[in-house]
């Protein structure tokens, strides 16, 4: 399967593994229900709820965490098959299933945001110093601002992005400095609405000087972090630093 077809599907299978999973785990500990302690077997099922928390999603674990505590309740506590429970300890056990389930989920989750967050700050501190390379040694500038453009279309999911050494059209929807986004004077809300369009514009300053502009095209919709958008300034700042180490040695 490529990767791009398990993406596609990925949350469909992780939604049917933590409805079926549970079910075999429980029917699996039906023949040593006599010997095998309970309490066991709940911690058993919560193995496999980590297990699927950690390679799903949010959704992926609370469904494994309430098939676990449905079919623990059906198959391993008294009386059997039924989903009726006639202990007290068998109740608690169940709650606990599922208490268990949602907070390991929860760190789950938490553990993924954290671990996409700095590996998105590497690969930003990747693409600055690559561009700063390029620009400390002598590059022509037109290969570094190819390199910025490339750099930004990627960092921005732009659909396209030219550099125009004179700004010939009226100024455009622009990302400044600190990352916000101006458009007809008041602040767009680039992280719900995307970068507003058709194009928008980086200007490229140094030490005061405009020396040039990138014109995006975004993808309509698509949302922007700010983070993104203070490194996209960041390499224009380079790209508007070398033309201006350029200008002045002609």
């Amino acid at each position: 399967m490529s990767t791009e077809l398990w993406n596609r599907y990925r949350q469909a299978v992780s939604v049917v593994l933590a409805l079926v999973v549970p079910l075999c785990v429980s029917s699996i500990l039906v023949p040593y229900r006599g010997t095998f302690a309970n309490t066991a077997a709940a911690l058993v099922l919560v193995a496999f709820i980590v297990a699927l928390s950690i390679a799903g999603n949010r959704l992926t674990g609370f469904i494994a965490s309430l098939s676990s505590a449905l079919w623990f309740d059906f198959f391993l506590t008294r009386p059997y098959d039924t989903f009726d429970i006639s202990h007290r300890l068998d109740i608690e056990t169940t709650i606990s299933i599922i208490v268990v389930g949602f907070m390991v989920t929860e760190l789950a989750a938490r553990s993924r945001h954290h671990s996409r967050v700095s590996n998105e700050e590497a690969r930003y501190v990747a693409t600055i110093h690559d561009l700063a390379d390029l620009a400390a040694n002598p590059t022509p500038s037109p290969a570094v601002v190819e390199s910025a453009s490339a750099s930004l279309v990627e960092l921005l999911e732009l659909r396209a992005c030219r550099f125009e050494r004179a700004a010939t059209q009226p100024p455009l929807p622009r990302i400044l400095s600190d990352g916000t986004v101006e458009h007809v004077g008041l602040q767009w809300p680039v992280g719900e609405l995307g970068i507003p369009g058709p194009e928008a514009e980086i200007v490229a300053e140094w030490r005061g000087h405009v020396l040039g502009r990138f014109v995006l095209t975004p993808t309509p919709g698509r949302p922007v972090s700010r983070e993104r958008r203070i490194v996209a300034v960041a390499l224009t700042t380079l790209v508007a630093a070398t033309l201006d180490r350029e200008r002045r040695v002609v």
